[in-house]
Protein backbone atom coordinates (compact mmCIF):
# COMPACT_ATOMS: atom_id res chain seq x y z
CA UNK A 1 0.00 0.00 0.00
CA UNK A 2 3.02 2.27 0.75
CA UNK A 3 3.72 1.50 -3.01
CA UNK A 4 6.37 -1.51 -2.50
CA UNK A 5 6.87 -4.41 -4.31
CA UNK A 6 6.78 -7.21 -1.08
CA UNK A 7 8.49 -10.46 -2.81
CA UNK A 8 8.72 -12.66 0.35
CA UNK A 9 9.27 -16.48 0.48
CA UNK A 10 6.76 -19.33 0.25
CA UNK A 11 8.76 -21.62 3.31
CA UNK A 12 10.44 -25.56 2.87
CA UNK A 13 8.10 -27.60 4.20
CA UNK A 14 7.04 -28.96 0.82
CA UNK A 15 8.39 -32.76 2.67
CA UNK A 16 6.13 -32.37 5.40
CA UNK A 17 3.44 -35.29 5.10
CA UNK A 18 2.51 -35.34 9.29
CA UNK A 19 -1.13 -34.84 8.31
CA UNK A 20 -1.28 -37.21 5.34
CA UNK A 21 -1.03 -33.55 3.26
CA UNK A 22 1.74 -34.38 1.13
CA UNK A 23 3.55 -31.03 1.69
CA UNK A 24 0.19 -28.79 0.63
CA UNK A 25 -1.52 -26.28 2.66
CA UNK A 26 2.18 -25.34 4.42
CA UNK A 27 2.77 -21.84 3.10
CA UNK A 28 3.51 -20.13 5.67
CA UNK A 29 3.57 -16.62 7.19
CA UNK A 30 3.80 -13.51 5.46
CA UNK A 31 3.78 -15.85 2.14
CA UNK A 32 -0.14 -16.56 2.96
CA UNK A 33 -0.71 -12.88 2.40
CA UNK A 34 -2.99 -12.07 -1.15
CA UNK A 35 -1.09 -8.69 -1.83
CA UNK A 36 2.83 -10.19 -1.47
CA UNK A 37 4.28 -12.23 -4.69
CA UNK A 38 5.23 -15.13 -3.22
CA UNK A 39 8.09 -17.36 -4.53
CA UNK A 40 8.42 -21.15 -4.21
CA UNK A 41 11.53 -22.75 -5.21
CA UNK A 42 13.17 -24.63 -8.68
CA UNK A 43 16.24 -26.08 -9.25
CA UNK A 44 18.42 -24.91 -11.89
CA UNK A 45 19.74 -28.68 -13.06
CA UNK A 46 23.16 -27.69 -13.39
CA UNK A 47 22.33 -26.27 -16.65
CA UNK A 48 21.54 -22.88 -18.72
CA UNK A 49 18.28 -24.31 -20.39
CA UNK A 50 14.97 -23.66 -18.08
CA UNK A 51 13.49 -26.77 -19.99
CA UNK A 52 14.84 -29.37 -18.01
CA UNK A 53 14.52 -27.52 -14.11
CA UNK A 54 12.39 -29.08 -11.87
CA UNK A 55 10.68 -28.14 -8.56
CA UNK A 56 12.36 -28.35 -5.07
CA UNK A 57 10.31 -30.97 -3.27
CA UNK A 58 10.70 -29.13 -0.43
CA UNK A 59 9.33 -25.73 -1.61
CA UNK A 60 6.21 -25.20 0.34
CA UNK A 61 2.54 -25.84 -1.25
CA UNK A 62 -0.83 -24.05 -0.99
CA UNK A 63 -3.20 -22.99 -0.78
CA UNK A 64 -2.61 -20.96 2.62
CA UNK A 65 -3.81 -22.84 6.06
CA UNK A 66 -7.06 -21.52 7.08
CA UNK A 67 -8.17 -18.68 4.62
CA UNK A 68 -6.78 -21.05 1.45
CA UNK A 69 -5.27 -18.55 -0.78
CA UNK A 70 -4.22 -19.42 -3.89
CA UNK A 71 0.17 -19.62 -3.52
CA UNK A 72 2.67 -19.77 -4.43
CA UNK A 73 2.35 -16.61 -6.77
CA UNK A 74 5.39 -17.73 -8.86
CA UNK A 75 8.72 -19.97 -8.71
CA UNK A 76 12.26 -19.41 -8.97
CA UNK A 77 15.79 -20.94 -8.97
CA UNK A 78 16.13 -21.71 -5.16
CA UNK A 79 17.91 -24.75 -5.23
CA UNK A 80 21.96 -25.10 -4.68
CA UNK A 81 22.35 -21.45 -5.17
CA UNK A 82 25.76 -19.49 -5.07
CA UNK A 83 25.21 -16.13 -3.99
CA UNK A 84 27.65 -14.10 -1.67
CA UNK A 85 29.37 -15.04 1.29
CA UNK A 86 29.77 -12.55 4.53
CA UNK A 87 33.66 -13.40 5.87
CA UNK A 88 33.35 -15.18 9.13
CA UNK A 89 29.77 -15.01 9.97
CA UNK A 90 27.98 -18.27 11.53
CA UNK A 91 26.98 -19.62 8.37
CA UNK A 92 30.43 -19.95 7.08
CA UNK A 93 32.13 -21.15 10.25
CA UNK A 94 29.39 -23.41 11.20
CA UNK A 95 29.30 -25.12 7.34
CA UNK A 96 32.43 -24.56 5.64
CA UNK A 97 31.40 -27.34 3.46
CA UNK A 98 29.04 -25.19 1.87
CA UNK A 99 31.56 -22.53 0.05
CA UNK A 100 32.06 -23.52 -3.70
CA UNK A 101 35.02 -25.16 -5.56
CA UNK A 102 35.28 -23.71 -8.36
CA UNK A 103 38.32 -24.02 -11.06
CA UNK A 104 39.79 -26.21 -8.83
CA UNK A 105 39.64 -24.33 -5.84
CA UNK A 106 37.36 -23.46 -2.56
CA UNK A 107 35.99 -20.07 -2.89
CA UNK A 108 35.90 -18.75 0.69
CA UNK A 109 33.63 -15.21 -0.55
CA UNK A 110 30.77 -17.48 -2.25
CA UNK A 111 28.14 -19.66 -0.32
CA UNK A 112 25.84 -22.39 -1.84
CA UNK A 113 22.24 -22.84 -0.16
CA UNK A 114 19.28 -24.17 -1.22
CA UNK A 115 15.53 -23.05 -0.16
CA UNK A 116 12.95 -20.07 -1.01
CA UNK A 117 14.70 -17.81 0.70
CA UNK A 118 17.16 -18.48 -2.17
CA UNK A 119 14.29 -18.33 -4.41
CA UNK A 120 12.60 -14.80 -3.31
CA UNK A 121 15.44 -12.87 -3.86
CA UNK A 122 15.91 -13.52 -7.73
CA UNK A 123 12.34 -12.37 -7.90
CA UNK A 124 13.09 -9.15 -6.37
CA UNK A 125 16.07 -8.38 -8.81
CA UNK A 126 13.24 -8.81 -11.71
CA UNK A 127 11.01 -6.53 -9.80
CA UNK A 128 13.98 -4.21 -9.65
CA UNK A 129 14.31 -4.85 -13.13
CA UNK A 130 10.58 -3.72 -14.31
CA UNK A 131 10.45 -0.71 -11.75
CA UNK A 132 14.19 0.44 -13.72
CA UNK A 133 12.65 0.16 -16.84
CA UNK A 134 9.39 1.70 -15.71
CA UNK A 135 9.49 3.34 -12.09
CA UNK A 136 5.52 4.38 -12.63
CA UNK A 137 4.44 0.42 -12.52
CA UNK A 138 2.48 -0.02 -9.11
CA UNK A 139 3.07 -3.14 -7.17
CA UNK A 140 0.01 -4.98 -8.57
CA UNK A 141 1.22 -4.06 -11.99
CA UNK A 142 4.75 -5.62 -11.44
CA UNK A 143 3.32 -8.69 -10.10
CA UNK A 144 0.62 -9.48 -12.67
CA UNK A 145 3.30 -8.66 -15.58
CA UNK A 146 5.69 -11.44 -13.42
CA UNK A 147 2.91 -13.93 -13.30
CA UNK A 148 0.94 -13.44 -16.81
CA UNK A 149 4.85 -13.58 -18.45
CA UNK A 150 6.26 -16.90 -16.59
CA UNK A 151 7.11 -19.56 -18.15
CA UNK A 152 4.74 -22.24 -17.79
CA UNK A 153 5.64 -25.99 -19.62
CA UNK A 154 5.84 -28.47 -17.02
CA UNK A 155 6.22 -32.03 -16.79
CA UNK A 156 3.10 -33.68 -15.01
CA UNK A 157 5.82 -35.10 -12.03
CA UNK A 158 8.88 -35.71 -10.79
CA UNK A 159 11.21 -37.33 -8.11
CA UNK A 160 13.61 -35.89 -5.89
CA UNK A 161 16.30 -37.97 -4.32
CA UNK A 162 17.53 -36.21 -0.88
CA UNK A 163 21.01 -37.02 -0.95
CA UNK A 164 21.43 -37.35 2.82
CA UNK A 165 18.53 -39.65 3.90
CA UNK A 166 18.06 -41.19 0.27
CA UNK A 167 14.08 -40.32 0.84
CA UNK A 168 12.38 -40.02 -2.61
CA UNK A 169 9.60 -37.28 -3.15
CA UNK A 170 7.07 -36.91 -5.87
CA UNK A 171 6.13 -33.37 -7.02
CA UNK A 172 2.96 -32.58 -9.14
CA UNK A 173 3.27 -29.52 -10.69
CA UNK A 174 -0.20 -27.87 -10.14
CA UNK A 175 -1.69 -24.42 -8.98
CA UNK A 176 -0.70 -24.93 -5.67
CA UNK A 177 2.98 -26.14 -6.38
CA UNK A 178 4.41 -23.96 -9.13
CA UNK A 179 1.82 -21.26 -8.62
CA UNK A 180 1.31 -19.05 -12.34
CA UNK A 181 4.63 -20.56 -13.54
CA UNK A 182 8.63 -20.02 -13.61
CA UNK A 183 9.75 -16.70 -13.84
CA UNK A 184 10.63 -15.56 -17.04
CA UNK A 185 12.72 -11.78 -16.82
CA UNK A 186 13.16 -11.44 -20.40
CA UNK A 187 9.83 -12.35 -21.00
CA UNK A 188 7.97 -9.80 -18.35
CA UNK A 189 10.94 -7.38 -19.32
CA UNK A 190 9.38 -7.23 -23.16
CA UNK A 191 5.81 -7.40 -21.66
CA UNK A 192 3.83 -3.97 -21.97
CA UNK A 193 0.68 -5.13 -20.80
CA UNK A 194 -0.79 -2.40 -17.70
CA UNK A 195 -3.77 -2.94 -16.41
CA UNK A 196 -5.67 -0.75 -13.10
CA UNK A 197 -7.04 -2.22 -10.00
CA UNK A 198 -5.60 -5.05 -7.54
CA UNK A 199 -3.30 -8.03 -7.99
CA UNK A 200 -4.35 -10.09 -5.28
CA UNK A 201 -4.08 -13.48 -5.12
CA UNK A 202 -7.05 -15.39 -5.36
CA UNK A 203 -9.04 -17.67 -3.19
CA UNK A 204 -9.76 -21.61 -3.46
CA UNK A 205 -13.17 -22.74 -2.52
CA UNK A 206 -13.91 -26.21 -2.78
CA UNK A 207 -17.14 -27.88 -2.67
CA UNK A 208 -17.12 -31.18 -1.21
CA UNK A 209 -20.04 -32.64 -3.22
CA UNK A 210 -19.77 -32.05 -6.48
CA UNK A 211 -15.55 -32.15 -5.72
CA UNK A 212 -15.33 -28.97 -7.77
CA UNK A 213 -12.67 -26.50 -6.98
CA UNK A 214 -13.89 -22.47 -7.52
CA UNK A 215 -10.93 -20.08 -7.58
CA UNK A 216 -12.39 -16.43 -6.88
CA UNK A 217 -10.17 -12.84 -5.93
CA UNK A 218 -11.12 -11.31 -3.08
CA UNK A 219 -14.16 -9.79 -4.92
CA UNK A 220 -15.72 -13.00 -5.14
CA UNK A 221 -15.94 -12.42 -9.03
CA UNK A 222 -14.44 -15.76 -9.94
CA UNK A 223 -11.45 -14.36 -12.11
CA UNK A 224 -8.26 -13.98 -11.74
CA UNK A 225 -6.77 -10.68 -13.51
CA UNK A 226 -9.23 -11.05 -16.39
CA UNK A 227 -12.20 -11.99 -17.42
CA UNK A 228 -13.82 -15.22 -16.59
CA UNK A 229 -10.09 -16.53 -16.66
CA UNK A 230 -7.04 -17.01 -15.50
CA UNK A 231 -4.57 -15.53 -17.64
CA UNK A 232 -5.98 -16.86 -21.00
CA UNK A 233 -9.27 -17.53 -22.69
CA UNK A 234 -11.26 -19.44 -20.12
CA UNK A 235 -8.65 -21.68 -19.22
CA UNK A 236 -6.10 -21.47 -16.80
CA UNK A 237 -2.84 -19.99 -18.12
CA UNK A 238 -3.02 -21.11 -21.65
CA UNK A 239 -5.30 -23.03 -24.65
CA UNK A 240 -7.58 -25.55 -23.07
CA UNK A 241 -5.67 -26.87 -19.91
CA UNK A 242 -2.91 -27.06 -17.46
CA UNK A 243 -0.55 -29.56 -17.81
CA UNK A 244 -3.83 -32.41 -18.24
CA UNK A 245 -6.31 -33.67 -20.21
CA UNK A 246 -9.95 -30.95 -20.66
CA UNK A 247 -9.29 -29.23 -17.33
CA UNK A 248 -7.78 -28.56 -13.89
CA UNK A 249 -9.79 -29.40 -11.62
CA UNK A 250 -12.37 -31.82 -13.44
CA UNK A 251 -12.55 -35.66 -13.28
CA UNK A 252 -9.31 -37.46 -14.17
CA UNK A 253 -6.66 -34.25 -13.46
CA UNK A 254 -5.21 -33.02 -10.63
CA UNK A 255 -7.57 -32.87 -8.27
CA UNK A 256 -10.49 -35.62 -9.41
CA UNK A 257 -10.70 -39.31 -9.52
CA UNK A 258 -7.84 -41.14 -11.69
CA UNK A 259 -5.66 -37.98 -10.74
CA UNK A 260 -2.63 -36.70 -10.71
CA UNK A 261 -2.55 -36.39 -6.84
CA UNK A 262 -3.35 -39.28 -5.15
CA UNK A 263 -6.34 -39.16 -2.10
CA UNK A 264 -5.44 -37.89 1.52
CA UNK A 265 -3.68 -34.78 0.45
CA UNK A 266 -5.60 -31.19 -0.06
CA UNK A 267 -8.68 -32.03 -0.73
CA UNK A 268 -9.00 -35.59 1.18
CA UNK A 269 -9.65 -36.26 4.61
CA UNK A 270 -7.66 -35.30 7.39
CA UNK A 271 -5.83 -32.27 5.40
CA UNK A 272 -6.88 -29.01 4.73
CA UNK A 273 -10.02 -29.03 3.66
CA UNK A 274 -10.77 -31.74 5.65
CA UNK A 275 -10.75 -32.95 9.33
CA UNK A 276 -7.81 -32.34 11.52
CA UNK A 277 -6.44 -30.02 9.18
CA UNK A 278 -3.58 -27.91 8.64
CA UNK A 279 -3.35 -25.58 11.32
CA UNK A 280 -1.71 -24.55 14.55
CA UNK A 281 1.24 -26.86 14.68
CA UNK A 282 4.87 -25.57 14.37
CA UNK A 283 6.74 -28.38 12.57
CA UNK A 284 10.66 -27.65 12.16
CA UNK A 285 12.16 -29.54 9.58
CA UNK A 286 15.82 -29.75 8.60
CA UNK A 287 16.32 -29.40 4.82
CA UNK A 288 19.23 -30.77 2.66
CA UNK A 289 19.78 -29.40 -1.38
CA UNK A 290 18.51 -31.79 -3.71
CA UNK A 291 20.09 -33.84 -6.39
Amino acid sequence: KAGIVVVVAAGNFGRDNSLGEQGYGTITAPGNDPYVLTVGAMKSMSTPSRTDDLIASYSSKGPSSIDHVVKPDLVAPGNQIISASAANSYLDVTYPANFPVLGGSTQSYLFTLSGTSMAAPVVSGAAALLLQQNPALTPDQVKARLMKTAYKSFPKSSIAVDPATKAQYTSYYDLFTVGAGYLDVQAAILNTDTFTGSALSPVATFNLSSKSVTIANIAGTNVVWGSNVVWGSNVVWGSSVLSGNNVVWGSNVVWGSGSLVATNVVWGSNVVWGSSNVAGEAIQITLYGEQ
